[in-house]
């Protein structure tokens, strides 16, 4: 004879985790308090830069107005959002398009070598450096 599993959801899906209720009251708190906190942190450097900067994206120079200003970012040039000075040099405004491909070239960007060289190190190696003169002689 079978018996049913111990756990079992609505849905058809079995489940043998342990039900766990949540403090959804404490939950729906620190979700409010983490947005409050993001929403105080961009209103007020977000304001600042769309009053310093021309509502222009600064990498595809599309245009913005208070239509589709919302699509338009902030970017922390140093990808420090601390770092909020109040001229606005560490800013540029990006559209959320730019902003987004600006963000993954710097996870996928070069990483520094085991050694400790920077990637972006001089090189000095010129591969082609003979190949006119080789062309001019016919070889």
């Amino acid at each position: 004879m079978r018996t049913a599993p111990a756990f079992s959801r609505e849905d058809g899906y079995l489940t043998t985790r342990k039900p766990v209720n949540p403090d959804l009251a404490r939950l729906d708190r620190v979700v409010a308090d983490a947005r409050r906190a993001r929403e105080e942190r961009e209103r007020g450097y977000r304001a600042r830069a769309l009053k310093l900067f021309p509502w222009i994206c600064g990498r595809c120079a599309r245009e913005f107005d208070q239509g589709n200003v919302h699509e338009l970012t902030v970017h922390h040039k140093d990808h420090d959002h601390d770092n909020n000075p109040p001229d606005g040099s560490n800013w540029e405004l990006l559209c959320v398009y730019c902003h987004d491909n600006e963000h993954q070239r710097y996870v996928d960007g070069p990483r520094p070598l085991a050694g400790g060289d920077a990637p972006n190190a001089a090189v000095t190696h010129t591969p082609f450096a003979e190949l006119a003169a080789l062309l001019k002689n016919g070889k």
